[in-house]
C-alpha cells in the first residue's frame, strides 16, 4: 500500500461525499409505475422457455450449410480442371502437322552446310 492509497483523494472528505443528500423525487407515481413495469417484465421473462433442439437444430443448419460450401467448391475445382486440360486439348490439336524444321524424317540434317566429322568406336 503506497501513501497514495493510505491518504485521500482531495475534496473526497467525509463532509464532501453528499450522502445526506436525498434523491431527487420524480413525478408522483413513478415508484408504482417502475414496480408494475418490472413485475410484468419479469412475468414475461419467466414465461419464456428454451427450444430444447435449439443448439442441435443450429448445429445441423450450419454443418448442411458447410456441406453445401464443400460440394460447390469441389465442383468448382472439378470444372476448372477439365476445362483446362480441354483448352490444353484443343491447343495441342490446333498444332500443325507437318514435321517442322528440326527434324524430317529421312536421316538427312536439316542443316545446309556441311557437319561435324563423327567419330565411330
Amino acid at each position: 500500500m503506497t501513501h497514495r492509497d493510505a491518504t485521500g483523494s482531495r475534496d473526497t472528505g467525509p463532509d464532501r461525499t453528499d450522502h445526506d443528500r436525498a434523491e431527487p423525487s420524480g413525478p408522483p407515481g413513478t415508484e408504482r409505475t417502475e414496480r408494475e413495469l418490472r413485475d410484468a417484465l419479469q412475468a414475461l421473462a419467466g414465461g419464456v422457455l428454451p427450444d430444447p433442439d435449439a443448439y442441435r437444430t443450429a448445429r445441423g443448419e450450419w454443418l448442411r450449410r458447410e456441406r453445401r460450401r464443400r460440394l460447390v467448391l469441389t465442383v468448382l475445382v472439378a470444372v476448372v480442371f477439365a476445362l483446362a486440360t480441354l483448352i490444353g486439348l484443343w491447343v495441342l490439336n490446333q498444332a500443325p502437322s507437318d514435321p517442322g524444321v528440326i527434324f524430317n524424317g529421312d536421316g538427312a540434317a536439316a542443316a545446309d552446310g556441311p557437319s561435324l566429322p563423327r567419330l565411330h568406336p
